[in-house]
This record gives structure tokens, C-alpha cells and sequence, in this order.
């Protein structure tokens, strides 16, 4: 087994499946993918696989919103590969755009800690073994509602938002230990279930229909994603920490 030691959370789909397909091009045959499904899980591994014969890829099964089981996967993942070199988060919630009014009161701590608990678990599981051997790179997925206000996107923008401020704050915290944390935040993913959640129907298909008309040099893919993470977790940005990159094909600059 050659290359990086590399964990997705959420990579037995969309943005995180297509990010191990990126890491397995670029030769890093030890990767281990978190999710909760477990047929979904085996089915990502073998598609992996299949690009990639050579690639010793796992699947780990845990919820990472909760703290016990985030920890146990990311030990298993662990021990899998041999240690972490990446960390790569890429965990959604179920959530469609919704006024906050519209939105039932006894749903809001959910919709927080479902979103963005998860990438807070795994960086603290992961960063003790990542600093023992000084150095290590992590790259957190959020989400544009994190920086441009929204409506229909109170809740989840302030998960998103708790998310962005934890990584630069944290890449201040790791930088001692040799360890780089960036994040990624797109917009409108074409082809992914959160997507297709988003333009279903009622005030959400509306609210992104007008995003799709400003997304002059396209609407975002899983593919651009994956290259951006690939890319901050390479050598190439090697002096490059705590910075949020949008990927949103020009909807908005923020």
C-alpha cells in the first residue's frame, strides 16, 4: 500500500465518493470512507475499486454526530490504514430551504448539530495522531450560507457558519503541529441528493432557481469539489491554512 492515508467522512456518495476517486488517481491507495449506510458504503468501496484495482479502500460504519461512534470510527479507520495523513469531511444533513417562521421550533437544535457536529468530532479524533506526527492536512466541506445571508436558510446557515469559524480558528490552533485545516463552501451541487432535495418543488426550487441564473460559468459539480480538496490537501498548498474557498460557478463572491 503506497501513498497518503486518507478518511472521507460522508464519501460513500456525491462530493466524498468523488473525492476518493480523486486521492485514488492521484495514487494514494490507502482510504477509508465513513458513512452510515452500509450497502451504500460496500457499493462506494467497490466502485473505487473498480477505477482503481490497486487501492485498498474500506468502508467504516458511524454515525459521527455522535461522539462515541466518531471516535470509534476514525480509531478503526485508523488502524486500517496505518494512520491519518488526510481528513476530508463531507457529511450532510437532510434539510430543505425554509423560512425560520416556517420552520417548527422543536426542529432547529437538530438541524444544528446534525450539519455541523460531525466535522468537529472527527477533527478532534484525528488531530492528536495527525500532530504526533507533525504534519497532516483537513479539509471541511460546508456550504456559501455561511458567508452570503439567504432566506430559507437561517438554520442551516448558521451550522454552516459554526463550521467556517471552527476551521480557521483551529487552523490557528494546528499550525504548530504541522497540521493544515481549510474549507470548501459551495453553493447549488448539480447531481447530488441535497441537490435534488433543493430543487424539488415549493420555496426551495424557487429560491435556487434564481442561484442557477447567476451561475455564469456553470453550476457547481461533485468533480470541482474534488479537485479543490485534492488540491488543498496536496503539496501545492503546502503554506496554505484557514482559508474558505467558494466553488459556486459565479452565483455569488463572497
Amino acid at each position: 500500500m503506497t501513498g497518503r492515508a486518507v478518511l472521507i467522512a460522508g464519501g460513500t456518495s456525491g462530493v466524498g465518493l468523488a473525492t476518493a476517486q480523486r486521492f485514488a488517481d492521484d495514487g494514494d491507495a490507502r482510504i477509508a470512507l465513513i458513512g452510515r449506510d452500509g450497502e451504500r458504503g460496500e457499493k462506494a468501496c467497490a466502485a473505487v475499486r473498480a477505477a482503481h484495482p490497486g487501492c485498498a479502500v474500506h468502508f467504516v460504519a458511524g454515525d459521527a454526530n455522535d461522539a462515541g461512534q466518531a471516535v470509534a470510527a476514525a480509531t478503526a479507520a485508523r488502524d486500517l490504514l496505518d494512520g491519518v495523513d488526510v481528513l476530508v469531511n463531507s457529511t450532510t444533513a437532510s434539510y430543505v430551504p425554509r423560512l425560520l417562521r416556517d420552520t417548527p421550533i422543536e426542529e432547529i437544535a437538530s438541524m444544528l448539530t446534525d450539519q455541523a457536529l460531525a466535522p468537529l468530532h472527527l477533527c478532534r479524533a484525528v488531530l492528536p495522531w495527525m500532530a504526533e506526527r507533525r504534519s497532516g492536512a483537513i479539509v471541511n466541506v460546508a456550504s456559501d450560507a455561511a458567508k452570503v445571508p439567504t432566506p430559507g436558510e437561517t438554520v442551516i446557515g448558521a451550522a454552516m457558519a459554526a463550521i467556517v469559524t471552527f476551521t480557521r480558528t483551529l487552523a490557528v490552533e494546528a499550525k504548530r503541529d504541522g497540521v493544515r485545516v481549510n474549507a470548501v463552501t459551495p453553493s447549488l451541487i448539480e447531481g447530488t441528493a441535497t441537490g435534488d432535495r433543493a430543487m424539488a418543488g415549493g420555496f426551495s426550487r424557487k429560491l435556487f432557481e434564481k442561484a442557477k441564473a447567476q451561475a455564469h460559468l456553470g453550476l457547481t459539480e461533485v468533480g470541482d469539489l474534488a479537485e479543490l480538496i485534492a488540491f488543498l490537501a496536496g503539496p501545492g498548498a503546502a503554506r496554505i491554512t484557514g482559508q474558505v474557498v467558494s466553488v459556486n460557478g459565479g452565483i455569488s463572491v463572497a
